[in-house]
């Protein structure tokens, strides 16, 4: 019975579809300028199908200097993400500023393109590979166009994404620190510390640092990791928990020294 139902819903779409494409032909079209024009016609009537239909014979059929063809992966781009297509959104606004780098729009294709490929990490513990390409995208419209408009806003989605990437390290790492396998789980927290010292997340890493080196008895690691969080959080209260029994750092005649176990209780 319910698969019977879904087969009538999975028509049902599908006879939805046809009929928004329906009279909505590309052919009928003599020429690419009209057919650009019907196509910015149906993307305002937020007919994304049939948008799409027209920007993409667009972007095959039309020649590399017409200036219609950047505007055209632009509002291709656009129309999948009405879609919720953010893959083809973020390929069509990266064809766009790769392949048209002087074009007026080629700025906000850059920005767009990292937000599309964003939109698909959907959370910090998922694979972030598509955190990597529109941490690239950003960077690029920072390379290729420092003076854009768009330059803060880059930065700031950089400094979103940076937060997400630490925090993906620092929860891999409280998975081993749940576990006590502290060895493991200071490899995480220093990194989270090594690649992004100034997100948020930062300071978290610090704090479990301090844990971790307290259940392990290093004794100077553990003082110098507290004194570190009591000079960059005076007056917060975890850090008074997690440092309640460490002393002031001491700084070993020789910097080459290792840390000595925390004699046992």
């Amino acid at each position: 019975m319910h698969a019977r139902t879904f087969t009538y819903v999975a028509i049902a779409a599908a006879a939805a579809l046809t009929a928004c494409r329906g009279n909505f032909r590309v052919s009928r079209f003599p020429s690419n300028e009209s057919l650009y024009s019907a196509g910015v016609r149906e993307f305002e009537r937020k007919h994304w199908g049939n948008a799409i239909l027209a920007f993409e014979k667009l972007t095959t059929d039309l020649p590399a200097r017409d200036t219609l063809l950047p505007r055209s992966f632009w509002y291709l781009a656009h129309a999948h993400t009405g879609q919720d297509e953010h893959l083809l959104a973020a390929q069509s606004f990266s064809r766009l500023f790769e392949s048209f780098p002087d074009d007026t729009l080629a700025d906000d294709a850059a920005l767009e393109a990292g937000r599309s490929y964003r939109r698909m990490w959907r959370k910090p513990e998922l694979d972030a590979t598509y955190g990597e390409t529109a941490l690239t995208a950003f960077n690029a419209l920072l390379g290729l166009y420092p003076d854009s408009e768009h330059a803060e806003q880059a930065k700031r989605e950089i400094a979103e994404l940076e937060q997400w990437f630490a925090t993906k390290n620092y929860e891999t790492g409280l998975y081993y620190f749940r576990r006590k396998a502290y060895d493991s789980a200071l490899l995480y927290f220093r990194h989270v510390l090594e690649r992004w010292p100034h997100v948020p997340r930062a300071r978290d890493a610090l704090l479990r640092i301090a844990e971790s080196n307290r259940a392990i008895r290093y004794r100077e690691d553990y003082a110098e990791t507290c004194t570190r969080l009591r000079q960059a959080y005076a007056g917060d209260p975890e850090v008074a928990r997690v440092c309640r029994d460490a002393p002031a750092a001491q700084v070993p005649a020789d910097s080459t020294a290792k840390s000595r176990p925390i004699p046992g209780e």
